[in-house]
């Protein structure tokens, strides 16, 4: 770093740095091995920083505030215990690519690594890290932290995307140096995908009469060249994580609805498929045993992922933007153009789809249509693992922007609350202004239930809807199918909700009888500020349809045994 100015802090170099990054917003927990960043962002009062209550909201938060957003999300954490908290919120992160700066503060280097139980040391912490990162980087000096800094944002940023952990010790944060000449990030290198293969792709797609683009979220930013793609005739669907990318009430797309039984009878009725920017993840390929189109191409940044999950028959290796928009070169200057027919059966299929899944939630294809019908299309929808959400949540509601859906994509229970308040952090900062709708079960939502304080404090325009049986609902359906029925640690000791939200100050309602819904979720939404809306699923009553579980082969299911 060349000193140019008046002296400050590393700590206050840090500061500096996020906001040159575009930062607008960080999470996390004030501790004494954090405390000179902190300082300094308050000082400056460029960066809003959010108190989480713990480490592991707020990683959620940071994590869902990057993916709404299409930032950086920044997450500040003390070392040791604190640094272990985050852990579950970088896997999650790292799962959802999400480009995610994890700075941890750390003890004094002159006592680092040598084993003293020295307060607040992990041992081996930089490898644990290591772990559940895409990379993990020590500031070794003063001198080296800005380097050391651009260096970490860089690679999150650099695609494939992930969370990228920094730790700072507590004697070089408060280090007195000259202000670095240059705050600025490094630049962010788009890996060009080869001619030749994008001339051998296109021989074969345009040999296709009935095409499917499978789009993950390694193809959110490819949004324009997607669209000339439809424009010939190409089917659309998406995962969990490409939601979006095309508007779901597009006409030419299945949306999320991948893996029903008219969705895979319609794959065979297709004669190629291209998946982009996806992992085929298991969840949504039926432990990868869904039948896909033939040929299956690929295109993915990630040179790895060639023949993973699936054999491929061509696999291009690049930006997804760049390639889909190469692509669409080749095929345009053919002239191509799909069957027509295709996207008139992809729409039957649709219907298909969308009424089997309606007819399965029973008496909750009301709620389903009256939170599309008071959300409208601009509004972020996030979501926490729980029943609700793998029946009805991860296909609709239908979103309509390719940041504007978020789940936990790890599977892990009790993210969505905090990862609410970090897309409703990010839509203020922004001025994007959009409302935050998320969705939990009771099970996930007693984890993290101490950010219920953030949510207030941080004022954050957001509708929490709240699904309580009073049960970890989903695990008590899979005792039923597959141990004999037998159960046992699912019933849940559960907090009256609307006295806790009194004590809070956070506004609440309880729906008993989904009659008086309509009602009071407009008055629920058009509230400015968090609220709480708790579904009585034990006065309502359960789904029609009993989901239990990922959809499991034959040989994965657990046989009975007798009970003793």
């Amino acid at each position: 770093m060349t000193p140019t100015a008046a002296p400050i802090t590393v700590g206050a170099v840090v500061a500096e740095f996020l906001e040159h990054c575009g930062v607008k917003a960080a999470f996390g927990v004030i501790s004494i091995h954090n405390m000179p960043i902190l300082d300094a962002i308050h000082a400056r009062g460029r960066v809003r920083f959010v108190m989480a209550r713990g480490e592991a909201g707020a990683g959620n938060m940071a994590d869902a505030c990057a993916r709404s957003t299409s930032s950086l999300g920044v997450c500040i954490t003390s070392t040791g215990p604190a640094a272990g908290n985050i852990a579950g919120s970088l896997v999650e992160a790292y799962t959802a690519g999400t480009p995610l700066l994890h700075i941890t503060g750390q003890i004094e280097t002159r006592y680092l690594d040598q084993k003293l139980s020295y307060i607040h040391e992990a041992p081996d912490q930089l490898t644990m890290l290591g772990a559940v990162s895409k990379a993990a980087f020590r500031v070794r000096s003063a001198e080296t932290c800005l380097s050391t800094l651009k260096a970490a944002v860089q690679a999150a940023m650099t695609a494939p995307t992930g969370p990228v952990s920094v730790e700072i010790p507590i004697d070089i944060q408060q280090t007195v140096i000259g202000r670095p000449a240059d705050l600025s990030p490094l630049p962010v290198a788009v890996l060009a995908p080869s001619e030749a293969a994008l001339d051998a792709l296109a021989d074969t797609l345009a040999k296709a009469r009935r095409p499917l683009l499978w789009l993950g979220g390694g193809a959110r930013h490819a949004g324009p060249a997607v669209q000339r793609l439809k424009a010939m005739g190409f089917g659309i669907v998406s995962t969990g994580q490409g939601r979006g990318i095309v508007a779901e009430d597009d006409p030419a797309t299945l949306g999320a609805y991948n893996i029903q039984k008219p969705v895979e009878a319609l794959y065979q009725r297709c004669d190629a498929m291209l998946a982009v920017g996806t992992r085929l993840r298991s969840n949504e390929t039926l432990k990868y045993e869904l039948k896909l189109p033939r040929p299956l191409l690929r295109i993915d940044v990630d040179a790895a992922q060639q023949g993973r999950c699936y054999v491929d028959d061509g696999f291009v290796c690049g930006d997804a933007a760049l390639a889909l928009s190469g692509l669409a070169d080749r095929l345009q200057a053919r002239g191509y153009q799909a069957d027509p027919e295709l996207l008139a059966d992809l729409r039957q299929v649709r219907c298909e789809a969308v009424a089997a899944m309606r007819d399965g939630l029973g008496p909750y294809s009301t709620l389903v249509h009256e939170l599309q019908k008071v959300a409208g299309r601009d509004f972020n929808w996030v979501r926490d693992v729980t029943v609700s959400n793998s029946t009805w949540g991860n296909r609709e509601l239908r979103v309509f922007a390719p940041n504007a859906g978020v789940h936990a994509t790890g599977g892990g229970i009790g993210m969505g609350m905090p990862m609410a308040i970090g897309a409703a952090v990010g839509a203020a900062v922004t001025g994007s202004g959009r409302k935050t709708l998320g969705l939990a079960g009771d099970g996930g939502f007693i984890l993290n239930l101490g950010e219920l304080a953030t949510l207030v404090q941080e004022e954050c325009n957001a509708l929490i809807v709240l699904m309580n049986d009073q049960r970890y609902g989903v695990i008590q359906n899979i005792q039923d199918a597959s141990y004999g029925g037998r159960r046992c640690y699912v019933e849940l000791h559960t907090p009256d909700y609307a006295l806790l939200c009194a004590s809070l100050h956070l506004p609440h309602a309880r729906v008993r009888n989904l009659d008086e819904l309509p009602a009071v979720l407009h008055a629920a939404w058009f509230r400015k500020g968090p609220f709480l809306l708790e579904i009585d699923m034990r006065s309502i009553g359960g789904f029609k349809a009993t989901f239990s579980g990922p959809p499991v082969n034959q040989l994965d299911q657990i046989p009975p045994t007798a009970a003793r």
